[in-house]
C-alpha cells in the first residue's frame, strides 16, 4: 500500500453544501490543500455514482490526492479509487479485502476497542473513529469519548482519522490522543469559500497529526 496523507480527510456531502456542484466544491477543497477525498452518496443509483465519482477521480488525480468511496465496494471498483471506506454494517472488513487486494486502502469505521481491534486484524489500512463530537450529516450517530479514542490509539497501530463535528476548535481536542488526520464535512463543504476554509483546516491540522511510522506502511 502506497502511503497516505490523511491530515485533512475531505467527506463530500451534497446536502450541505453551498456551490453549485460537487466539483467545484471539491475542486476548492483541493486547491486549499485536503490531503485525502471520501465520496460519500447514499442515494445515487450504481450508475451515476460511478460517472459522478469518475469525474471526482479526475480533479483528485490532478492535484495527486487519493480518492476513496463510501461504503460501494463495486463503485470503487468501477472508479478505479484508490479504495472504500465501509462502516460497521456493511460489507465485512475480510471480504472487502479479500476483493480489493493488497494494494487498495480500505478504511473502517469503529465505535469501540473491540471494533477497532477487529478492523485491525482483519485487514483494515485505517480507522474512522467517531462520531467525536455533534454532526449534523448522521442524525443517528454512535458518539466516542476522548477516554474510548486514547483506549483504540493504544489498542492499535492503525492510522486513526477522527469524525464527526470536527473543526478548527474541536481539531485541537483530538489533537492529544495521536491521531494521523482529521475528517471534515461541514466545516469545509458547506463554508461560503470552501477554498480559504481548506486552508486554514489544513494549517490547523497539520499543527497537530503525529505521523504514523513508517513499519505500518510495510516499507
Amino acid at each position: 500500500m502506497c502511503k497516505v496523507d490523511y491530515t485533512l480527510y475531505m467527506v463530500t456531502d451534497r446536502t450541505l453544501m453551498g456551490t453549485k456542484t460537487l466539483e467545484e466544491c471539491v475542486e476548492q477543497a483541493l486547491s486549499g490543500g485536503v490531503t485525502l477525498v471520501q465520496l460519500r452518496e447514499k442515494h445515487l443509483d450504481t450508475e451515476a455514482f460511478v460517472m459522478l465519482g469518475k469525474r471526482i477521480k479526475r480533479l483528485c488525480d490532478a492535484y495527486d490526492v487519493p480518492l476513496v468511496i463510501n461504503d460501494r465496494l463495486d463503485v470503487a471498483l468501477g472508479v478505479d479509487a484508490i479504495g472504500l471506506h465501509i462502516g460497521q454494517h456493511d460489507l465485512s472488513v475480510s471480504e472487502a479485502r479479500a476483493i480489493l487486494g493488497p494494494n487498495r486502502l480500505l478504511g473502517v469505521s469503529a465505535t469501540t476497542v473491540v471494533q477497532a481491534e477487529r478492523a485491525q486484524a482483519d485487514g483494515a489500512d485505517y480507522l474512522g473513529v467517531g462520531a467525536m463530537f455533534v454532526t449534523q450529516t448522521k442524525q443517528d450517530a454512535s458518539y466516542v469519548s476522548l477516554q474510548t479514542l486514547a483506549a483504540i490509539r493504544k489498542a492499535v497501530n492503525l492510522p486513526i482519522v477522527t469524525i464527526g463535528g470536527m473543526d478548527k476548535e474541536t481539531i485541537v481536542l483530538c489533537a492529544p490522543y495521536g491521531v494521523q488526520g482529521f475528517a471534515v464535512v461541514s466545516a469545509l463543504v458547506s463554508q461560503p469559500d470552501v477554498f480559504l476554509a481548506a486552508k486554514e483546516l489544513k494549517r490547523c491540522s497539520k499543527a497537530y497529526v503525529r505521523p504514523v511510522p513508517p513499519a505500518l506502511y510495510g516499507t
